[in-house]
């Protein structure tokens, strides 16, 4: 982003899997993740065979990001003043277009032909869903929810009134809500 005049959101994400099985699903998850700037990624119970992530996985994720399997929700360890973010299609899940994204956030999303365990989704701050008929595919539904991440805090401007993009001029002058400082 910083090539193209951006400046990215203050904090920080990480983004999990829990009991992901298929290796493809996991590598778009790592390579998507890497893409939008995530700062760490973690397993919990996966099932994934690491040579076959990299064929989905063809940024390397591993080189760059630092990825950490864990055999239990138990075992999981988070920075202090993380708060945890289940992706679930579930009725008392929060409609992603309506969530604050937390400063210091882990998301972690669910197996495939599954849902986040209910042990997870206890452990959760909050729980979001994609509003959808039915769920994506977890590949899927981790660009959805980074994707959103990244209108929330990147400090875009509002989006135009008619169809088509604004003149946006220098991103420095752009207002940012959330964000006082930025424009300092």
């Amino acid at each position: 982003m910083a090539e193209y005049g951006i400046k990215p959101a203050r904090g920080w994400f990480a983004v999990g899997a829990e009991g992901i099985s298929k290796p493809m699903n996991y590598g778009a998850i790592m390579r998507t993740a890497h893409a939008f700037g995530a700062s760490f990624m973690f397993t919990i119970g996966a099932h994934h065979r690491v040579r076959e992530v990299q064929f989905a996985d063809t940024s390397k994720t591993d080189q760059s990001v630092p990825c950490f399997s864990y055999e239990t929700l138990g075992d999981l360890t988070l920075p202090q003043g993380t708060q945890l973010v289940g992706v679930e299609l579930t009725a008392d899940s929060i409609d992603l277009p309506t969530f604050r994204h937390p400063r210091m956030a882990a998301y972690v999303l669910g197996r495939e032909k599954g849902s986040l365990s209910e042990e997870m989704q206890a452990a959760c701050d909050f729980i979001v869903k994609i509003p959808t008929r039915f769920c994506v595919n977890v590949g899927y539904a981790t660009a959805i929810t980074l994707y959103d991440r990244t209108l929330v805090m990147g400090g875009w401007p509002d989006r135009p009134v008619k169809p088509g993009g604004p003149e946006l001029g220098d991103p420095n002058e752009w207002k940012r809500p959330g964000r006082p400082d930025a424009n300092a």
